[in-house]
């Protein structure tokens, strides 16, 4: 298929109808011209494809898929190997079920504990994120399957992430934020896709200096730019910016705005051009690649979850050696969740899983007797007085009692962002219960994000599994049972409190924008910078062994030194290199982490690492020049267990970088930021002299100036949005009638902050545009006229119907 003499025998209609979805899944076809639909399914961790005889509106059934632990815990493996072999199987699958793009890796920083898809997404830390996404791109298309990096860029909250604004100062931005995507796109993944949100005050999908400026100009991205399903803001914007491909299908609404751009001389064929070629080039190599009759070895995906489950537990305390356990015959299981088993998150992203052993299974697989009490409820504050003292009861016991607590489906989902860092209250009570009476009980969190843990002091034994997948509950009694050692390590800081973080009191923002005044301190950049005192920091895991560093040494910018297990038991260790500024002529963290390696040792092995860095890993975005700049002088090379364990130092004088190089005087103009240990929080007065840029005032929109990005839930200042918020709940309910408790959350919650423009997404172009209209006339106080707009509208809907 020679593209471009296809392209030059399109009419502009059919050029047109390329640049958006044929429905949910799939691209439109073009039958004159043999152009086949390529599809496309949910991710990340797992195939998301669903079953298009499910009626459902909404998330439909799914068919069955492995369910392989999420992001947060191939973040925890500190092993990009893991991400390889999860993607790897995703692609066996995806041809198994004939998709050809699987919608991830997410790659977006975790800039507060709080967001609630932070389970989707990989670290706190840049340089991390990034390893691990683009380990993850790289194995799924050496398959010769597609993915799409997303969320680009800065989708850090769930709330109002369909308008808010993300306003970031270009340091962060670039340093933080885009960095992860940048080493990602090394990979080239057949797509990117742009994010709900605005950056700096413009939409993601009509943002020319991400689409094409950053991603494709600088970076040398070649693929396709595909919309989040119903983020597209001005299409024809989109086509100038960069974005490539409008999903889900929006009914030929958009295609008519392409068609009358061009028509009126308001966007030229070229720019067009550009993007349809973008678009065949996936189809061609989707159609190329696509597998017939090929047949996924599930059970051996199933292994695969369970090797990157036990690969990212994190052990946070075992003071008394209680693990791992010397008999497992006779066990207290204690906690619905080991049974009703929190292995993934909620939302989108939530498989059918094709074999789901929870902990209680993994228990009757091997035959081990056990006795199992609920504790609590997983739904609400858990509580139901004769389960909590059943459990309580049988807590106090010769036998070896293992307790499963953590964050329930509710607590955590897409969608929604937590208000606080407490698991549900029954739980809390019933944890210092057992442990008051039981102080060798066992102690296993599960959940997608950090908590607060109050009664830590009061238990001397925690395994954090986070989201372990659908082998979860094999791999945690590998871990309980010592058949596999821990090598798991946190890729977050677990603060003691929420109120520790510095951005606290700004997340989440709105109802216009969420200002990111913290700047480039996010995670432990910025504990570790304050030094502040925190529960787990990053980098942060126990082993049932022991590991000593020594020799560090220097090659130029190859960096060596030895890790040595001195313990009795063969183990893996994750050696961490930071790189620390010594004279830094502008501000930055206390250290970044720059290089890691996850090696495996037998008990009195010793190896040797090297770790190579270059100019990047000892720079910063200077604005001045609107380049990376890294100067000569002095830097320490920390090398350690975690960012607060740090074994070795070495100090090195780098002298072939940079020199006479302008930088901005951030001293001067912005001092609060060299005091960050003497702050809790960012004034709106500093960020905004280092962000140097107009920050929307957070108050709602009034009636009078509604426009098509107003939310549903704007609108309820006035009748017609009164009416829409009572019927809307009844009408979902109707036709999502599948749905779990958490995804009808979800739904319900992104029908309230849904913007009106998004409503021909979400119909896929049934409604008519006259709904939309009459609902804004009728909500800028010209009711009157805006009845009459709506219920024209609703007669043309019911004629599309």
């Amino acid at each position: 298929m020679n593209l471009k003499e296809l392209i030059s025998s399109m009419t502009l209609e059919e050029k047109a109808s390329l640049c958006s979805g044929l429905d949910f899944w799939t691209t439109k076809p073009i039958e004159r011209l043999s152009i086949p639909s390529a599809r496309v399914s949910d991710g990340p961790h797992g195939l998301r494809k669903e079953d298009e005889s499910d009626t459902d509106v909404g998330v439909k059934r799914s068919f069955p898929a492995t369910s392989f632990p999420p992001a947060v815990n191939m973040a925890a493996s500190w092993n990009p190997n893991v991400a390889k072999e999860i993607a790897k199987q995703i692609a066996y699958e995806c041809k198994d079920q004939e998709v050809s793009v699987i919608l991830g890796p997410g790659t977006n920083i975790k800039r507060s504990p709080l967001c609630g898809r932070n389970f989707e997404y990989f670290s706190e830390d840049p340089f991390l994120a990034g390893k691990m996404a683009r380990a993850y791109i790289e194995s799924c298309q050496k398959e010769n399957v597609g993915t799409s990096l997303k969320h680009f860029a800065a989708n850090n909250q769930e709330k109002l992430r369909m308008t808010i604004s993300a306003v970031i100062d270009e340091r962060a931005l670039r340093e933080i934020y885009l960095a992860p995507f940048e080493e990602a796109v090394k990979a080239q993944p057949w797509t990117i896709m742009c994010s709900y949100n605005r950056v700096n005050g413009v939409y993601s999908s009509d943002n020319k200096k991400l689409l094409t400026d950053i991603l494709r100009t600088e970076w040398g991205y070649k693929g396709l730019v595909v919309s989040d399903w119903n983020a597209v803001n001005d299409r024809v914007q989109g086509i100038r910016a960069g974005l490539d491909l409008e999903m889900p299908a929006c009914g030929g609404r958009t295609d008519k705005e392409i068609v009358k751009a061009i028509n009126a001389g308001e966007l030229s064929m070229e720019e067009l051009d550009k993007v349809v070629m973008r678009v065949l080039e996936l189809v061609e190599k989707c159609d190329k690649n696509l597998v017939k009759d090929y047949k996924a070895d599930y059970e051996k995906a199933h292994d695969i979850a369970r090797y990157a489950a036990q690969e990212s537990i994190v052990l946070l305390k075992n003071d008394a050696s209680v693990l791992p356990l010397a008999k497992t015959e006779d066990v207290v299981v204690i906690g619905e969740l080991a049974n009703t088993f929190r292995y993934q998150g909620a939302g989108s992203s939530r498989i059918n899983p094709y074999k789901l052993v929870t902990f209680i299974d993994a228990l009757k697989q091997e035959n081990i007797n056990y006795e199992f009490h609920p504790g609590y409820l997983v739904q609400g504050d858990g509580y139901n007085k004769a389960v909590f003292e059943e459990a309580a009861a049988a807590a106090n016991t010769d036998k070896q009692v293992i307790v499963f607590v953590g964050l329930t489906d509710d607590y955590e989902t897409e969608g929604m962002d937590r208000s606080h860092l407490s698991l549900p209250s029954a739980q809390e009570d019933l944890i210092r219960t057992v442990a008051a009476v039981n102080k060798n009980a066992i102690f296993v969190l599960l959940g997608g994000s950090p908590i607060e843990m109050p009664w830590i002091n009061e238990v001397k034994t925690l395994i954090n599994a986070y989201l372990p997948g659908e082998a979860g509950g094999e791999a945690i009694l590998d871990i309980i049972s010592g058949k596999v050692n821990p090598s798991g390590k946190l890729a977050e800081t677990y603060p003691i409190k929420l109120e520790d973080n510095i951005n606290a009191e700004l997340f989440p923002m709105g109802p216009k924008c969420v200002e990111y005044r913290e700047s480039i301190y996010v995670g432990y950049r910025y504990y570790d910078s304050a030094k502040k005192d925190v529960l787990f920091p990053f980098g942060y895991g126990l082993s049932y062994t022991q590991f000593e560093y020594s020799d560090i040494k220097a090659d130029g910018l190859k960096i060596s030194f030895k890790v040595k297990n001195v313990g009795k038991v063969d183990g893996a260790e994750v050696a961490q290199l930071y790189v620390k500024d010594l004279a830094p002529k502008v501000f930055r963290a206390e250290k970044e982490l720059k290089g890691f390696e996850k090696v495996f040792l037998k008990a009195g092995e010793e190896k040797e690492i090297t770790i190579e860095l270059d100019k990047r890993s000892f720079a910063f975005y200077n604005t001045k020049i609107n380049d990376w700049t890294a100067f000569n002088g002095k830097y320490q090379i920390l090398v350690g267990a975690s960012s607060r364990d740090i074994r070795l130092t070495l100090d090195i004088d780098v002298k072939n970088f940079d020199k006479d190089v302008e930088v901005e005087n951030y001293l001067e103009e912005c001092p609060e930021y060299y005091s960050i240990a003497e702050l809790t929080s960012i004034s709106q007065d500093a960020f905004k002299r280092l962000y140097k840029g107009e920050i929307e005032e957070n108050v709602p929109t009034k009636r009078g100036n509604f426009d098509r990005n107003a939310t549903i839930g704007d609108l309820q200042c006035c009748l017609i949005g009164k009416i829409i918020m009572a019927v809307a709940p009844k009408v979902i309910a109707s036709q999502v009638k599948n749905a779990d408790f958490t995804t009808m959350l979800m739904i319900k919650q992104g029908m309230i902050e849904m913007p009106l423009r998004g409503l021909n997404g979400v119909t896929q172009g049934l409604l008519a545009e006259d709904v939309m209209d009459g609902m804004l006339l009728w909500a800028n106080k010209h009711r009157m006229k805006g009845f009459g707009k709506l219920i024209k509208g609703l007669f043309k809907t019911i004629k599309h119907k």
